[in-house]
Parts: structure tokens; sequence; C-alpha cells
């Protein structure tokens, strides 16, 4: 007892507690508002890409998106950006569209995966473009990538402790100043674990219940 006593100290602990949530809740904000760019561009990405040339570009532009380090993107546009922008707008909009590019492929491939003969019926029936898209294409496709889109949910929540390279203050760069006051780095650090944990497991509990619901219909 008194060795767990010397390596975790209970009260300091819960002392550190209300900081790290503070921290939890940045990355929470940033996680959602840029898996919300993510969805939207991606989609948007996905579509024009079948667009003949133009698409071609976009494809190559998500390449290099997707092949370079997200870290190396994150300090190179805030090393380029307006001093008035706040990092947290910067971090946020760099991991939504590093992630679009992933989210893209995955439309893409729901897309792909439905049946030739929607579109051929839609043309037979002379539905508008939009139509053929809003009310046969995308329901379809969306349902079919459902999993995998939220995998790249669960996949940015974990990718925000790189926001701390261009000095947002989420919940790693809460956890390195508190520790490093008391040089306690034990109780903040396995705190930080844990609270992922926290939010990672519900959230793919909920994933997995979509899934069974939508994908297995």
């Amino acid at each position: 007892m008194e060795f767990v006593n010397g390596l975790w100290d209970f009260q300091y602990t819960g002392q550190v507690l209300p900081d790290l949530f503070s921290g939890l809740l940045v990355t929470i904000q940033a996680t959602v508002i840029g898996y919300a760019i993510a969805l939207t561009l991606g989609l948007l990405i996905a579509v024009v890409r079948r667009v003949p040339v133009f698409g071609t570009l976009v494809h190559f532009l998500m390449e290099f998106i997707r092949t370079t380090p997200l870290v190396i993107q994150l300090v190179f546009v805030f090393a380029l950006s307006p001093a008035n922008i706040s990092v947290f707008t910067i971090g946020v909009v760099v991991i939504g569209v590093h992630y679009a590019a992933y989210t893209a492929e995955v439309y893409r491939s729901g897309i792909e995966g439905v049946a030739k003969g929607q579109w051929e019926a839609s043309r037979a029936l002379s539905l508008p473009t939009s139509r053929t898209w809003t009310a046969i294409v995308l329901p379809q496709a969306i349902r079919r990538v459902i999993p995998a889109l939220g995998n790249y949910l669960i996949a940015m929540f974990k990718d925000t402790p790189l926001l701390f390279a261009i000095g947002v203050v989420e919940l790693l760069a809460v956890a390195q100043q508190v520790g490093s006051k008391d040089f306690r780095y034990v109780e903040t650090f396995t705190m930080v674990g844990f609270l992922f944990l926290l939010v990672s497991i519900p959230s793919a509990i909920v994933i997995r219940r979509l899934e069974k619901r939508y994908v297995a219909v």
C-alpha cells in the first residue's frame, strides 16, 4: 500500500481532474467541429471527383493530403496563417481537411457500390440529377459506409493531441502543463489515457449500434 501511495497520489489526482476535464472539452470541441468539416467536405469531394478532368485534379490533391503527416500540415498552415487567426481555428480546419481526404474515399466506395440499375432507372424516369443524388444514390451510399465513417471519428479524436504542436491547449497540452508544475506525470498522463477511453468506448458502442440498425437491414 505504501508503494501504491508513493507511485500514485489520489489527492493530487483529484486536484488536477478539473483542469484535465477542461482540456477534454477542448479536445471534444475540436473533434466535433473537425469531423463536421470532414463529413461535409469529404462528400463534396466524392461528388466532384466524378467530374472529368477536374475530378482528377482533386484526386491528386487528396492523395497529397493523405500521404503527408498531419502534424506537418498543422505546422505548415500555422506558419503561413495570419496572426489574427486563432490556433484552435487553424487546428480544427487542418484536421478537418486532412480527414476529408479519407472520408471522400469512403463516400466514393459507397457511391460506386450503388447498383448501376439505380442510375439507369433514374434516367429512364427523367429524374433531375439533384433528385437522383439526394433521393436515390446518397441514402444508399451513406448507409453502406456508416461503420467506416464512424471509425474515422474515433481516429480523429485520438489524433487531436497533435494540435499541441501549434499551441492548442487541448487535453494533452493541459496534462503537460499540469504535470510540469509538480513533476508528477504518472497521474496526469494516466488520466489522459483514461479520459480518452471514457469518450472512445461509448462512441464505438454507438457506432456499432448504428451499423446494426442501418447497415444490416
